[in-house]
């Protein structure tokens, strides 16, 4: 998410692990294959998205005689599906740093892309996002420490991301999605599965233009101005 058709950094490291995986290659050469295998940015996304088939075939088949089974490892690595998975880096935030922002966690089981299931998902990526910036600002799980005893596991999951205004999920059972909205977390069940980076765009994009009255809220914006983007909307 740098806006400069970069890999992000954690990208970067993971090419430079695939690299490693793979005989006789540097990063230099495996961003070259990977170069033709996407028709945009070397996002997170677009990575996520190469096949086998389509690697081994990349670069005219510059890695047509690797072993599938170790170019399906690389191709693991670059997609962060291994145990040793690659996290984003935390930024710092201070509460008010980010006027007209909302915090939003993300459901996610790789760190790129919202494909976790509420009650299973590795991890909740909470950002703070506002018209013009997104901070990540911490990576929280919902484990049960070993010994606690829970008596509803949703709602441990929920207050685990309490000050969210918005839970982005891959799916989440009714029962579930109740307690979250009564802790005042807006659930997003999406159809599909996304890529963080592009969520974040999606909702800077509503957030820069003309909010819905409960997002404007979640911003903070006071009620007369809730209603002014109401009007504006039924307009």
């Amino acid at each position: 998410m740098n806006g400069l058709g970069l890999p992000s950094r954690e990208l970067a490291l993971r090419i430079a692990l695939a690299a490693r995986a793979l005989p006789d290659t540097d990063a230099k050469r495996l961003i070259g294959v990977l170069n033709s295998c996407v028709d945009a940015a070397m996002t997170d996304s677009n990575i996520a998205a190469i096949g086998l088939d389509t690697l081994k075939n990349a670069n005219n088949g510059e890695f047509a005689e690797v072993d599938d089974g170790v170019l399906q490892h690389a191709l693991d690595i670059l997609k962060n599906k291994v145990p040793e998975k690659i996290l984003p880096q935390v930024q710092a935030y201070l509460e008010g740093e980010m006027p007209g922002s909302v915090r939003i966690a993300c459901a996610s089981d790789d760190a790129i892309h919202v494909n976790g299931h509420f009650g299973a998902c590795a991890w909740f990526m909470v950002y703070q996002v506002s018209g013009d910036e997104a901070r990540l600002i911490d990576i929280r799980t919902a484990e049960i420490p070993q010994g606690l005893v829970v008596d509803d596991k949703s709602v441990f999951r929920a207050e685990q991301i309490q000050d969210c205004k918005v839970l982005y999920v891959a799916s989440i059972g009714g029962p579930a999605a109740a307690k979250v909205v009564k802790l005042g977390i807006h659930p997003m069940k999406l159809s599909e599965v996304e890529g963080i980076a592009e969520i974040i765009t999606q909702l800077q994009g509503v957030i820069a233009g003309t909010p819905p009255p409960w997002l404007a809220k979640a911003m903070g914006i006071e009620a007369s101005g809730r209603f002014r983007f109401g009007r504006e909307a039924a307009g």
